[in-house]
């Protein structure tokens, strides 16, 4: 099994994000139903964030809650929290005030029912030097033991070879599905192994799509954030469906779901040479489609072949955020 700041998680993390960040959350109860049977199934690493949802009602919100009912639950989970957007100009701020800012509030926020085990800036702030930060991070919070480790988000390979030099690097949060392999190819996954860091997979579905529920843009709900996506919109959503068609098949042809395939396609990765640890982590809002994403299967390396040509042969149509949202920092 995997370990994260030397604790034992689960070969599949969960992804807190849908629970609390859109426009109609799930009820607390669904979500604690979520949350429960992600536990049950092994699912130990969860992953949140401050601006997941507002203030009032926010991965940490959620959290504070769950732990209370179940505080026998907080030993077992490894939680890492995203934060860092200074919510002024909503802009990612590595400065010591809103790193002291962020990580107080997202403590505080918990009320003391379960320490942060990561903290992880969701970008790289371009206009503070990383020294400054992690200084902060690392003097003021992992080693007074408020925090358990440091964790990088959403970054390229050059900022892991400069961060590892100044803090602990305990994990690094990057998108790797199916849709995007970009990591396996520009040298993020390679300097996480040359470090022996932990690759946290986020959408490892990519955002729903290679659940094969979305079969056309009008089933994006008319509130979601997808609809604002590169990937989603009409024209480039037609060339990806033939991806999620060929997904579909395979994973009939085996016997499992095309949620299942792509998730464990991330997982099976680990085991190829020059890699380092990866750990999908899905998100889902119901405890049936938990244990869906939780079931681990084991693809073959002739598998794993069958779908490297099939990669080979498809070109995702476009890239992963809108341009406003800043990525591989």
């Amino acid at each position: 099994m995997p370990q994260l700041v030397g604790k034992e998680v689960g070969a599949i993390g969960y992804g807190l994000m849908g629970l609390t960040w859109r426009a109609n959350p799930c009820s607390q109860e669904q979500a604690f139903e979520a949350m429960r049977a992600a536990l049950k199934n092994g699912n130990n690493f969860w992953n949140g964030g401050e601006f997941y949802g507002p203030p009032e009602y926010n991965s940490l919100v959620l959290l504070e809650r769950y732990f209370e009912k179940y505080p026998e639950d907080a030993d077992k989970v490894v939680l890492s929290i995203k934060g860092g957007v200074n919510f002024s100009t909503h802009q990612t701020d590595g400065s010591p005030e809103n790193t002291r800012r962020t990580i107080d509030d997202s403590t505080s926020q918990l009320k003391g029912r379960k320490k942060i085990d990561l903290f992880e800036h969701a970008r790289r702030d371009q206009g503070v030097p990383m020294e400054t930060t992690f200084s902060t991070m690392d003097k003021e919070y992992v080693q007074t033991g408020k925090i358990g480790g440091v964790s990088l988000s959403e970054v390229r390979a050059d900022t892991i070879h400069e961060a590892v030099k100044l803090v602990k690097i305990e994990a690094v949060e990057v998108e790797l599905s199916l849709f995007s392999t970009e990591v396996l190819e520009n040298g993020v996954a390679a300097a996480c192994s040359q470090y022996s860091i932990p690759l946290v997979a986020y959408s490892p579905l990519s955002r729903g799509f290679l659940t094969g529920e979305i079969k056309s843009f009008d089933d994006i709900p008319k509130d979601s954030m997808l609809r604002n996506f590169p990937r989603f919109q009409p024209g480039n959503f037609e060339i990806n469906m033939e991806l999620v068609q060929q997904v579909k098949d395979m994973a009939t042809k085996k016997g499992c779901t095309s949620a299942q395939l792509a998730i464990n396609w991330v997982r099976a990765l680990s085991k190829r040479p020059g890699m380092p640890a990866i750990i999908p982590i899905p998100g889902a809002t119901t405890a049936a489609r938990v244990e869906e994403n939780s079931k681990l299967v084991e693809i073959s390396e002739e598998e794993m072949k069958e779908i490297d040509e099939t990669l080979g042969k498809f070109k995702t149509a476009g890239d992963r955020y809108p341009g406003s949202i800043p990525t591989d920092t």
